[in-house]
């Protein structure tokens, strides 16, 4: 070793160099500190994305209908770009994906340098004599270079599944922006009505604010002057400032409308624009047909859709992971070149193939399956959740679109009234003072039953839009990103009559068509009432698609017994179905307290409990017994 070193084979680092580097590696990780953002920094931050966000956006050149505000809306509006450009990552990712699963070709080159020469002697391995005097095979300073191709099959295979994952998740990413999109319209609708119903009483309004301010001011002085009683006086300023405080809170309501409605469309602040009149559609009646409207909405919703492919991902994710614990088979082919002059090919062509297997994988192979499994019943739970969220949310819908359609009818018979209240007012009104402070007062009145009218309106436009926002339709029926404004509000306004006008008739046949039933009565004696409980029972039935027939249905027992406690009557009502052959009889009891010697209304709402709490088995029944029939 010591002859070695003497050579110069072996040198020394110098022991002050490495005492200098110490601190200065010490001195570089320390001078690393937080750098706060300066206040122009940020300032041009906000200039930036200040300009940014009303870029190339066509300005408001006359009113604005309510399809352009929708179109507005999905080409300006942030929040949707944002789902937009998620998706279209998503949509390259997908792309990017699929590249992991080609052969890989690996080139590489370089330049090699050393200080001294490489080499070295042969030793016996028994004699441990030198058999060869110091020899080297390579330059000190040579270049090398190589192009290898590989391809591993293992990778291969969790490559396919992850692209297949890659692929549901865009999927995912377009569900998430049709269910932005379907929001957005919602949302627009809902601002549009209600500030438009503000635009079209604004002038009168103001008009009719000025002559209730000026009649307060003139009752004080007439208070004040006695020239009308006190309690008079009080009573006027008090259904005064009730109707000023009503018309100032209904106004407020409807014009925070149009800023949000602004804002929706992304319009720069201090742009004002004009609502287009829109003529007041005839609303459709309420829907009746419960059924198909739920097997629209469970077919058409994005969160049940994003749940297929969730529930595709779950599989892929299983497949993978089973890939994984393969052997791997990798194929290697290659190209090398060196410059190096003492060797004997300076080109070369290499290939091979190697298996290996990590045996050990398959320990965790239990574990995986029982987790698949329990990932799978997951996914199942959250989508039957999930369905019957929305199946509840679509009745709720139909609801509230039935009650605002008779609060908009209470509220239109009203506002008449007040209107026909104040013309006979003006027609009668005389030269004296409390005649004409009960005038404007009525007037006033007018005004707000106006407002209310307007706001009852927009609520059944709103309930409507929330109805048809619940089913998953959407507003376009493809892609639109290309189409100018003017192009895109046609379409919309195209589209939305079309959909409109059959959203609440369109069905579809995935779940087929139930069986019919024949229903009897036990323990109803009146023949009368029986009639009456038939009927309600078919009304209800039929609007869940359950259609009787007397002759061939299947039998549907109703008994009704009641047990007398003091004065408490508790009523049961027992539903029992069989088929044809009296084979697989099914049966549900529904019990209630009911007052005693109660009338016999008490006992058939009671039975349309029955039905509507047993509605899912008696559904399940129906299918059941028509297989065990076939």
């Amino acid at each position: 070793m010591d002859d070695l070193a003497a050579r110069g084979d072996i040198k020394q680092i110098p022991v002050g160099i490495g005492l200098i580097m110490i601190p200065l590696l010490l001195f570089t990780g320390c001078a690393l500190s937080p750098k706060p953002f300066t206040q122009d920094e940020v300032s041009k931050r906000v200039a930036e994305d200040t300009a940014g966000m009303y870029l190339n956006q066509e300005p408001i050149s006359g009113p604005v209908s309510v399809e352009e505000a929708i179109a507005r809306t999905l080409k300006y509006n942030l929040d949707y770009r944002l789902k937009q450009m998620e998706s279209a990552l998503e949509l390259g990712l997908t792309g990017q994906a699929g590249y992991d699963m080609l052969p890989r070709l690996l080139t590489s080159a370089g330049y090699r340098t050393r200080q001294n020469s490489p080499g070295g002697t042969s030793i016996g391995i028994l004699d441990r004599e030198v058999s060869l005097r110091p020899s080297t095979a390579e330059q000190q300073n040579h270049a090398q270079g190589a192009a290898e191709f590989s391809w591993n099959l293992l990778d291969f295979g969790v490559s396919y599944f992850r692209a297949r994952q890659q692929a549901d998740k865009f999927l995912i990413a377009e569900e998430r922006r049709r269910k932005v999109i379907q929001n957005i319209v919602q949302d627009v609708r809902t601002s549009f009505w209600r500030a438009l119903g503000a635009q079209r009483l604004v002038k009168e309004t103001e008009v009719i604010l000025d002559q209730a301010n000026l009649a307060l001011t003139r009752s004080r002085e007439a208070e004040a002057q006695r020239l009308i009683p006190p309690a008079l006086a009080l009573n006027y300023q008090r259904a005064l400032l009730d109707s000023i405080s009503l018309l100032n809170l209904r106004r407020q309501d409807l014009e925070i409308a149009k800023q949000e409605l602004a804002a929706l469309m992304n319009v720069e602040p201090g742009v004002d624009f004009v609502l287009q009149e829109a003529e007041e559609s005839k609303l459709p009646a309420s829907p009746t047909d419960i059924r198909k409207l739920e097997e629209l909405a469970l077919l058409q919703r994005p969160e049940l859709r994003e749940e297929d492919s969730k529930k595709r991902i779950t599989a892929n994710e299983t497949r993978k992971q089973m890939v994984s614990m393969f052997p791997a088979i990798s194929l290697d082919y290659g190209f090398n070149y060196d410059s190096n002059n003492l060797l004997y090919h300076n080109n070369w062509f290499t290939g091979g193939i190697r298996v290996s297997w990590n045996i050990m994988r398959l320990a965790a192979l239990p574990v995986l399956l029982k987790n698949q499994e329990g990932q799978v019943e997951v996914d199942r739970s959250r989508r039957m959740a999930l369905s019957m969220a929305i199946m509840t949310q679509l009745r709720v819908s139909i609801e509230r679109y039935r009650l605002a359609l008779i609060d908009f009818k209470l509220a239109d018979i009203g506002s008449q009234v007040d209107k026909r209240l104040a013309a006979n007012m003006r027609a009668s009104i005389t030269s004296r003072l409390n005649s004409e402070l009960e005038g404007i007062r009525t007037n006033a009145r007018a005004v707000l039953g106006a407002y209310q009218r307007a706001n009852a309106y927009a609520n059944a436009q709103i309930a409507f839009g929330r109805l048809y926002n619940t089913l998953g339709f959407d507003p376009l029926p493809d892609d639109f990103e290309d189409d100018n404004l003017e192009e895109l509000t046609v379409r919309i306004r195209d589209h939305l009559q079309e959909t409109e006008e059959d959203t609440l008739r369109m069905t579809s046949n995935l779940f087929g068509h139930f069986p019919t039933i024949s229903i009897i009565f036990v323990g109803v004696e009146d023949p009368i009432m029986q009639v009456r409980m038939k009927a309600q029972v078919a009304v209800l039935l039929s609007r869940h698609q359950i259609e009787l027939d007397a002759e061939n249905g299947f039998p549907l027992v109703l008994t009704l017994r009641s047990i007398m406690n003091e004065e408490i009557e508790t009523t049961s009502w027992t539903l029992e179905l069989e088929g044809h052959k009296g084979m697989n009889k099914k049966s549900a009891k529904f019990l209630t307290t009911v007052p005693s010697n109660s009338r016999d209304s008490v006992y058939e709402s009671a039975l349309v409990a029955a039905i509507t709490s047993t509605l899912p088995e008696l559904r399940s029944w129906l299918v059941e017994l028509e297989k065990g029939d076939k």
